[in-house]
């Protein structure tokens, strides 16, 4: 019975093993001819592969290993190499580069020879875009007598100036930044930047709009013309800082501008994106009060997620720098910090929100938390740093937009410019007045008269408008109305208005009597416009985080007692958690590291060869000494 079964059994095996064996190769077969049917269409379209086609189709290890095995076909570019003409575009990436240092350095000799002169009557922004102007010129001189061609390398690129120049001038923006003056009056500086904003984007972009429609001046459709207005709005009174800086006008002006101007750029770069995007296909079947609510929702999303992502990565490398001790190696320490500085940008504009936002509040976070979790060198070297290559970017921005006067084919169209520049100052006027009648309803101090017509008066256009209007992808004629628009009006307000601020506030007397501010040094108060002093001047000794653990409790237990609400709730929460405490023992290795350094970079200056090879030899003499006297002790 036994063997019965065993022997069907093996039958019923065999069986199946003899169908499957079948099936499996008629599925084999009907593989290889759909194969060869395709690969013999590929011949038919790609005659040039005759010969290797036929065996790709009967291999089934090929069909199987194609992720590995495919080559991109006669005539189909390998996206892994370099394609052709990448060596000339090399050559022409180097001349752009030279180009560039060339301008920075004949900038930085103008402004060192406008401080040894003491020149300091005209804005550095301005004397850089006249440098850049005469160079423009000089090159379209020489394509004109075709000596050379540099118009490509003079060109100036929005790209390169969102992704290199605008970050790291942001950045320090937000990092340097007077935390107390700026927070505590950031309810009337979110209402200027993004009300303001928002009416004057609304005011100049309606009045284009109809200007063209009464053929008044050059017709824009109702997109353009509104991105037009956005993007126009972008508020930079670099120039009238350094005025103000100078004069030493009320802190609270000073930090409403100032601040005001960081986040209207953010909120104009918003503004426009999120107009761009109502002009897109999918929202062209939307109605006039569906396309208010998305671009209201967009904004809304990529203003406040933009600055999450910014707040995160600034909390995340608070906590990186506190748990791992870095402190110990300065350099791997300033290169954890460099790399944070970039990190939200680009992931913000990776995902199509606003990278400026979010590295904006990652440097006003990291300089609150991350900031006191770095050693004392660092700290230093990261403020200065930063400082350095934020002049770097702005230098060469100001020299693109002279650059930009003679580089670019412009298209003129006088009405608009002329109109267009009255709406700015009416949409300013518009904004500024009203909206500062209604925070005064909020505030202790309020804003007078005067420093309303000086806020309104400083709204300077910069390099931001004019990288927004390079990025628009209208029609080339509308293009390159807009392009040359925003350039003239940017060089207008930064001329004309920047220029002009001093002997405006000079006539006003914006100096408020109540409030002046006693220098440290004694020193008398002299008018410049010189940006670089300002940057020059030394660091604040508050800035180095020395404190112990006790002296730290009994900070915070004073502060707590004499604050409310989230100040207190962030030094009595938040502050401990992301901030790391020092002990008695770190203060001192601290204090001895700085020292050491302190006397190594003394010990570094050399005044002359003699000097040098000197020390050099000393230096070798003390430490064949030193070894001798370890040899005789070990011995």
């Amino acid at each position: 019975m036994n063997q019965r079964f065993i022997r069907t059994l093996c039958l019923l095996v065999l069986l199946t093993h003899n169908i499957y064996v079948i099936d499996t190769a008629e599925i084999t077969t009907e593989g290889h001819h759909k194969d060869a049917n395709t690969t013999h269409q590929k011949v038919e379209k790609l005659k040039d592969e005759k010969s290797n086609s036929s065996n790709v189709s009967a291999s089934p290890v090929a069909n199987n290993d194609t992720f590995f095995s495919h080559h991109p076909s006669q005539g189909e570019l390998d996206p892994a190499l370099p394609g052709k003409g990448a060596a000339e575009e090399e050559h022409h990436n180097s001349l752009s580069i030279f180009l560039v240092l060339v301008l920075l350095g004949i900038c930085i000799l103008l402004i060192h020879v406008m401080l040894k002169f003491h020149f300091h009557y005209v804005p550095e922004s301005v004397a850089v875009i006249f440098i850049g102007a005469l160079v423009g010129l000089l090159l379209k001189l020489m394509s004109y007598q075709n000596v050379a061609d540099w118009a490509k390398e003079a060109a100036f690129s929005p790209t390169i100036f969102f992704l290199v120049l605008l970050p790291p001038i942001i950045f320090e923006s937000g990092y340097n930044l007077h935390k107390g003056n700026f927070f505590q009056n950031i309810g009337s500086i979110t209402v200027f930047a993004v009300f303001g904003t928002l009416i004057s984007a609304m005011i100049v972009g309606s009045g284009v709009y109809v200007l063209g429609l009464a053929d008044i001046a050059y017709k824009l459709s109702f997109i353009e013309s509104f991105a037009f207005g956005s993007l126009i709005s972008a508020v930079d009174p670099v120039a009238t800082l350094a005025i103000f800086q100078a004069l030493d006008v009320d802190p609270v002006l000073n930090m409403l501008v100032f601040g005001e101007s960081i986040l209207n750029d953010a909120v104009a770069i918003v503004l426009t994106t999120t107009i761009l995007e109502v002009d897109s296909p999918e929202l062209q079947s939307m109605s006039g009060g569906q396309l208010v609510l998305h671009g209201v929702g967009r904004f809304c999303l990529m203003f406040f997620a933009s600055a999450a992502i910014g707040v995160a990565f600034a909390l995340a490398s608070a906590l990186l720098l506190k748990y791992v001790e870095l402190r110990r190696n300065p350099s791997l320490e300033f290169s954890m910090m460099m790399v944070f500085t970039y990190l939200p940008y680009a992931l913000a504009e990776g995902i199509h929100l606003s990278g400026i936002m979010a590295i904006l509040f990652c440097g006003i976070v990291m300089s609150h938390y991350t900031h006191y979790n770095l050693s004392p060198i660092t700290q230093i070297t990261m403020k200065q740093t930063m400082r350095t290559i934020a002049f770097i970017a702005e230098t060469s921005v100001f020299a693109y937009l002279g650059l930009g006067i003679f580089s670019f084919p412009h298209r003129l169209e006088p009405a608009l410019v002329i109109w267009s520049i009255i709406l700015c100052l009416l949409g300013r006027m518009v904004n500024i007045f009203p909206l500062s009648a209604l925070v005064n309803r909020f505030r202790q101090h309020k804003i007078t008269k005067k420093m309303m017509f000086i806020m309104w008066f400083s709204g300077l256009r910069g390099a931001i408008a004019y990288a927004l209007s390079l990025h628009l992808e209208f029609e080339m004629e509308t293009r390159r109305v807009i392009v040359t628009t925003t350039l003239i009006i940017v060089l207008f307000t930064i001329l004309v208005l920047g220029g002009s601020t001093m002997p405006l506030l000079k006539c006003l007397k914006s100096k408020s009597p109540t409030r002046n501010r006693v220098r440290k040094s004694g020193a008398p108060v002299n008018a410049t416009l010189s940006k670089t002093l300002k940057l020059d001047q030394p660091l604040e000794s508050d800035v180095l985080s020395e404190m112990t653990e006790e002296e730290m409790d009994v900070t915070l237990i004073q502060q707590q007692q004499a604050l409310s609400g989230f100040i207190r709730f962030d030094l009595q929460y938040l502050f401990p958690i992301f901030t790391h405490r020092f002990s008695r023992n770190e203060v001192r290795e601290c204090r001895l590291q700085m020292s050491n350094l302190a006397n190594q970079w003394q010990q570094a200056v050399r005044s002359s060869p003699v000097v040098a090879s000197s020390s050099v030899i000393q230096h070798v003499t003390s430490s064949q000494l030193n070894s001798d006297a370890n040899e005789n002790s070990t011995e």
